[in-house]
């Protein structure tokens, strides 16, 4: 059962929908606010995908859905949160207004994490001037309904004690937080994402291979070794008997030789756009991005799932996790809702039969 009662989302787009996901089919009431007219339509196409999927996980029935409320402005949507999760665009100047106004009116008490992919939360709680030590990043990793990692990353202001319970509150709702360290702009996974996507653009400008082609190599290789094991356990692998050590001293010197060009970057300019942006639609064989979405979860939920009946039926990695947290549904599904105060008073309160006789 989550430890979080109310939710807010502020930001209803591909990633704020998928928290209000995640946090509906874990039962708990989500208040949303996004000005965006379309947001309600939005969301419910996310809302339908998550469905299919969480169903395949929970083939004997999911738990009651929290209810999802739209909100008319920031400060009906965190009146009464203890979580309040802001995933809108990436600007500095939007997220100080939005956090400024989510700490002006949201509870003292509530945890508020930003789902930024790259700025320092020291530079966003400036605009926070009641109660800036709640503030954490926590990010995510698309789609938020059913991959796990949340990076947590705290500011300057950021009070331990709020890192420790937005950890416990991810974790509640199925997610695998991994608290940075050190604050650094765009934190660890996406630092990793950009030197291979910084890599991967020269490979396609210079002709060496098409989107496609790279994708491939990606999914048909490392990337499934990455899945389970991730990069450094799969290289002590590589190591054989002897280890890390030997993979390092077997590979260290490559590191000299100009196989990458991650510290120069291609010119973006309209024709390299055109190139991956042309190749990358012959590679969709005319599927939509919700064709996309659909065949993308449902592969995530059987890796995952694959993964859970690893290491002797204890799970591995994200399968571990995943068979954990489709446990934990299942009991919240096995629960019977609360009959409501005033049922229960209206049963009391009902005139019992006189027994013949």
């Amino acid at each position: 059962m989550s430890i979080i009662t109310k939710a807010a989302a502020i930001g209803g787009g591909v990633i704020g929908a998928g928290w209000v996901a995640r946090l509906l089919l874990n039962g708990i009431d989500v208040s949303i606010f996004d000005p965006d007219p379309e947001a309600a339509r939005k969301v419910g196409e996310v809302m339908k995908g998550a469905r299919r999927a969480y169903k395949q996980m929970l083939p004997d029935g999911l738990p009651k859905e929290g209810k999802l409320t739209l909100a008319k402005t920031i400060a009906d949507a965190v009146a009464d949160a203890d979580f309040i999760q802001e995933s809108v665009p990436e600007r500095l100047d939007l997220k100080h207004r939005v956090l400024a106004e989510i700490d002006l009116y949201a509870p003292a008490n509530a945890i508020v994490g930003s789902s930024t992919s790259g700025i320092k939360p020291t530079d966003m709680q400036v605009a926070m001037k009641k109660h800036p030590e709640r503030l954490v990043v926590g990010h995510p990793f698309n789609p938020v309904y059913l991959l796990p990692l949340v990076e947590i990353v705290g500011g300057e202001q950021t009070f331990p004690e709020a890192i420790e319970v937005a950890k416990e509150m991810y974790a509640s709702i199925g997610m695998k937080p991994v608290v940075i360290r050190k604050e650094i702009e765009a934190f660890v996974g996406d630092r990793l994402l950009e030197a291979a996507w910084r890599e991967a653009l020269w490979l396609i400008k210079d002709g060496i291979c098409t989107v496609e082609e790279l994708d491939d190599i990606m999914r048909y290789g490392f990337g499934l070794r990455w899945a389970q094991m991730g990069m450094f356990q799969v290289y002590r692998v590589a190591g054989g008997e002897a280890g890390m050590r030997h993979f390092m001293a077997q590979f260290g010197p490559c590191l000299k030789w100009p196989w990458t060009k991650l510290m120069d970057v291609p010119e973006f300019n309209d024709e390299l756009v055109d190139l991956i942006a042309t190749q990358s639609d012959d590679q969709a064989h005319g599927l939509s991005i919700r064709e996309l979405e659909k065949i993308r979860d449902d592969n995530l939920v059987a890796i995952m799932d694959a993964l859970s009946k690893q290491n002797k039926g204890k799970g591995w990695g994200a399968g571990a996790l995943h068979k954990d947290y489709t446990k934990q549904l299942a009991k919240l599904a096995a629960k019977k809702p609360a009959a409501s105060k005033a049922a229960e008073k209206a049963k009391a309160e009902k005139p019992k039969k006189k027994k013949k006789g």
